[in-house]
């Protein structure tokens, strides 16, 4: 008699691995944006040139806002002077037209002055990525020197915190140290340079872990 009882082999189920959290993943959750920040996690609207597809922002840094006093203070003596010279009238010997035209080409000096200084502290960049280190350096309009590393080419990464102000208001510099072609970058006078050279050692050995994994890009 046939039996009609048959043993029905299933073959197990693979084993779901857990998806390992980057870096920038985690940092989504902490993320810091503004148009005007020196410090911003996870940028929503960051891009660069040369930026991969799948390439994710994990921080971009600029100065802190406190080296910017000092062109503020001259600024504003600047837009100052020509009251001052009223009550010190060292151009009243000249024609009304004259004077006025004088005035007018102050205020234009004084706001190109000013809108160099802005751009220069808005396009002088340090962006960190999953992949890269890119430092921007804008010296004007026509002209920008961009120098980059891959995270696996950083040998070293320390930071400088010295002197009263710097240390009371938590910036200082970021010096990485890579085997490219440019063998020392540094980040100037960044806020929270502590956490910006954790960031950047969080970043290698995630690197390191992905080439052992077979998953570095």
């Amino acid at each position: 008699m046939p039996d009609i009882y048959t043993a029905v082999t299933t073959k197990p189920e693979p084993k779901k691995t857990a998806k390992r959290e980057t870096v920038a993943d985690r940092l989504e959750k902490e993320r810091v944006d503004g148009a005007l920040k020196a410090y911003l996690v996870r940028p929503h609207r960051v891009r660069f040139e040369t930026q991969d597809k799948k390439e994710k922002v994990v921080l971009l840094l600029r100065r802190h806002w406190l080296t910017n006093v000092g062109w503020l203070l001259t600024s504003i003596l600047m837009l100052l002077s020509p009251l001052i010279l009223k009550l010190v009238p060292l151009l009243s010997f000249l024609p009304r037209r004259f004077q006025i035209m004088t005035l007018i080409l102050w205020y234009l000096m004084t706001l190109a002055f000013i809108f160099e200084k802005f751009l220069a502290w808005y396009f002088n960049v340090n962006i960190i990525t999953d992949e890269r280190i890119i430092d921007i350096d804008f010296y004007s309009l026509g002209y920008k020197e961009v120098s980059e590393a891959k995270i696996d080419k950083v040998q070293d990464v320390s930071y400088i915190t010295g002197g009263g102000i710097r240390s009371l208001f938590n910036y200082g510099d970021v010096l990485i140290q890579t085997a490219g072609e440019k063998p020392q970058l540094i980040f100037e006078a960044v806020p929270t340079p502590q956490i910006v050279a954790k960031l950047l050692n969080e970043l290698i050995l995630e690197e390191e872990q992905e080439k052992l994994d077979g998953r570095a890009r």
